[in-house]
């Protein structure tokens, strides 16, 4: 297996950001770690944090409230809002801060997000964008750190698919 690279496009324009990254793995393994909290949580999040679920509901008018959860126990929430869904091709997602009950923090940046899922020669091509309101959201987005955290958690579904995915 060939680690593969992500690629982080901002467009400043369009107020995006594009994250895209092929893993040699089945697309329903792929489509399964995107959108099962047992799976999201062993590798969603930029180690040492990591993500912990507490309630997903994967379905349209659902939403996914989990915790980063820090190496000192600390939590910072977040909530991910399932808008539509075209199963095993595209989901799309209001992505946004929150507190633990999914109130969701205004004061921090909301993206409209769309994940895409495409049959390759060698495994399954993921593009998730997020589109943001303004330049300032994005631009605060990445001083936050946004660039790093989403290599990592790439480089961490990597890893997870070599260790037998289809055993999880």
């Amino acid at each position: 297996m060939t680690v593969q690279e992500s690629s982080i496009v901002k467009d400043l324009n369009e107020k995006s950001i594009l994250v895209s990254r092929e893993f040699e793995a089945a697309l329903a393994d792929v489509w399964r770690a995107y959108t099962e909290p047992a799976l999201l949580d062993q590798w969603w999040g930029p180690s040492p944090w990591r993500a912990e679920t507490k309630q997903m509901n994967f379905k349209p008018g659902g939403y996914w409230l989990y915790a980063m959860v820090g190496p000192g126990a600390e939590k910072h929430w977040a909530r991910m809002d399932y808008l539509a869904i075209d199963h095993q091709r595209s989901f799309n997602v209001q992505d946004s801060f929150s507190d633990e009950n999914g109130v969701i923090n205004r004061d921090l940046p909301v993206s409209n997000g769309k994940s895409t899922f495409t049959k390759t020669a060698n495994g399954t091509r993921v593009d998730f964008k997020l589109i943001y309101s303004t330049v300032e959201q994005l631009q605060k987005i990445v001083a936050m750190g946004f660039e790093q955290g989403i290599t990592m958690c790439m480089d961490q579904l990597e890893a997870l698919f070599k260790k037998n995915f289809t055993r999880l």
